[in-house]
Order: C-alpha cells, then structure tokens, then sequence
C-alpha cells in the first residue's frame, strides 16, 4: 500500500467503465468554531445541526446525493441522526468519516497546529481515533462509512494502511495545488486531479477535491503560484488580468462564475470525476466567513443552483459513493 502522502505513478490513475464525467458534493460536517481563534478541544457545538433538514431537502429536489463526512462531535449528535437516518437508508445521502484529532478521543496529544493534522500522531493515536469514530457513525447512522478526509486534509504515512484496516475503500483528502506544510501538514501541489489507486490490488480509492488553475499562465501554475503565497495583491492582480487563478470547486470563496471556469478545465484536462465541497456550519449565518448573514445564505444554495444546473448543461452526472464503487474499473 503506497503513502497518501506520495506523488501517484501515472499508471495507478482509475478509470470507469463509461466516458460520463460526474460530481460528487462532499459535505465536511463538523462543529462550529471560530476560524480566527486556536483549536480548541472544548468547541463541540453543532447548532447548525437542524440547517442539514433543509440541506438534504434542496439535494433531493435536484436528484443529488449529498455525502456527509461527519466527525466527533456530529457523529455523537441525536438530532444529526434523526435527519439523516431515513435519508441514508434510502440511498439519498451518503456518510463518511472526517477526523478532527483535536475533539476525537482518546485524548492524548497536546492540541497544536502540528497535531491537528491527525497523520502527524502516533500511528497507535491515529489508529484509535479513527477506529473509534468509525465505530461512533455505523453505531449512531446505522451505516457503515466507506470514505474518508481528514480534517484540514491532514493525511499522513500511516492513513492508507488504517483506513484499509477499517473497511474504508475511498479517502477524498489530497488537496491539489494547496500546500498546508507551513503549518506543518501535507503538501498537494503536484498531486493530479484525476482519481487514483494506492495500492496493486485496487482497494484503496483517492477522489481529490478538484481545483484547477485557470488563465492565460495556467499551465505554469504550479510554478508561479507557490512563489505568490506570501504577496496576496499580485495574486489578485493575475487573477484579476485574466492571467492566473487558483479555482477550487467550493462555495466558499469560490464565485459560481469563477466555480464554472475551474469546471470547463477540468473537464477540458479530462478529469472523470469533479468533487465539490463545503463546511456544514455555512449553512447557518455567523459560523464561518463565508456566511454572515441570511443574504449570504442564499447566495449559497443559488451558487449551488446555478452549478448544479451548469453540470447539467455540460452532461455532469451527479454520482455517489456507490456510483463510483460499481463504475470504477478494478
């Protein structure tokens, strides 16, 4: 079994058994915390909770599967199963694990940055956490999860071996072109978009969240961008010259024109599968900086409207879990 960590060769890259291209819309389902403050292991509140009613229902009218990839403190919330219980049952929603170390016990690690990434712990910590999570969700959902991301996409040496030990056949956290190693976790540039095998044998499936660089320097992308990091205006300046930008497929930050460009080159660089994603506590005003109020709360459901309908005109087909786990060629 290869590192999620590592670079993959060209010839472990999946493909399925038709030419449809398909999305999947992955939900990191977690706690409300403050962005701006450090991590806390006492911030567990999920008031947002009763917001994923309405989140499910919007899915459902437009025939898409939501994947809900749910940590500590909503894996042991009653409300969060009372909506998603029936939902899951029926196939009209999707779960799957999202490790947050620092709320996750057993509670052994200082709470730092360097340790919020969780395949920075010990292989035994990481090992228990995740077990005892997966175990949280299948007791508590009803079902067993079988796709994982670690929060803040903090994948380690260990992470492919443990999620094969827990029945986890897909990991959805290698980020393209972010690099979070400043801070001390992964580093993604030059990861493809594409999905990919970790192992030989095809039972460890990679789905990275998508994001393309788009402009007229685009192709020299992973070059440029890195040396921006520290000097944000010339980055927008760029972007605003139509020259670079980094387009990730998420409603936050992410404009639905901007969302639309980094989706035709997607498409056009041939990748089968695009993964969206957002924080569930968006979906309630003041949680996160994306959503301050109502008006913002609506441009969210519109953003996905209008995305939603765009893939449509471009012959996207929304797909799941389950999708990708019978179309996938083993």
């Amino acid at each position: 079994m290869r590192r999620l960590i590592d670079k993959p060769s060209a010839d472990h890259r999946a493909r399925f058994r038709d030419r449809i291209p398909r999305f999947l819309l992955t939900v990191d389902t977690e706690e409300e915390f403050d962005w701006d403050k450090p991590l806390a292991r006492d911030s567990q509140s999920t008031q947002h909770v009763s917001r994923l009613q309405k989140f499910q229902e919007f899915c459902e009218r437009s025939r898409v599967v939501p994947i809900y990839l749910v940590d500590w403190p909503i894996a042991n919330s009653p409300l969060a199963a009372d909506i998603l219980r029936t939902p899951l049952a029926e196939g009209r929603a999707e779960i799957g694990v999202q490790l947050h170390p620092w709320v996750n016990p057993p509670h052994e690690e200082e709470v730092t940055q360097a340790n919020s990434f969780a395949g920075n712990l010990p292989r035994d910590l990481e090992a228990a956490k995740l077990r005892q999570l997966r175990d949280r969700i299948e007791q508590n959902f009803g079902t067993v999860p079988l796709i994982y991301r670690a929060g803040r996409y903090g994948l380690g040496p260990n992470t492919a071996e443990l999620l094969a030990e827990n029945g986890i056949a897909i990991d959805s956290s290698v980020r393209p072109k972010f690099d979070y190693s400043a801070t001390g976790g992964p580093d993604y540039r030059g990861f493809p978009i594409h999905p990919y095998w970790l192992d030989d044998a095809k039972t460890l499936l990679e789905l990275p969240l998508t994001t393309s660089f788009w402009g007229l320097l685009r192709r020299q992308g992973e070059t440029i961008y890195p040396r921006l990091w520290r000097a944000p205006a010339m980055r927008g300046l760029l972007s605003r010259a139509g020259l670079l930008e980094r387009v990730p497929l998420t409603p936050e930050g992410t404009s639905a024109d901007e969302a639309i460009r980094g989706i035709d080159i997607a498409l056009d660089d041939g990748a089968p599968l695009l993964v969206f994603s957002f924080h569930s506590p968006s979906l309630s005003p003041g949680n996160t900086p994306y959503v301050r109020n109502e008006e913002d709360l609506d441009d969210l459901y519109d953003w996905w409207r209008r995305i939603f309908a765009y893939c449509e005109q471009r012959g996207v087909k929304p797909s799941s879990v389950a999708d990708v786990m019978m179309t996938v060629i083993r």
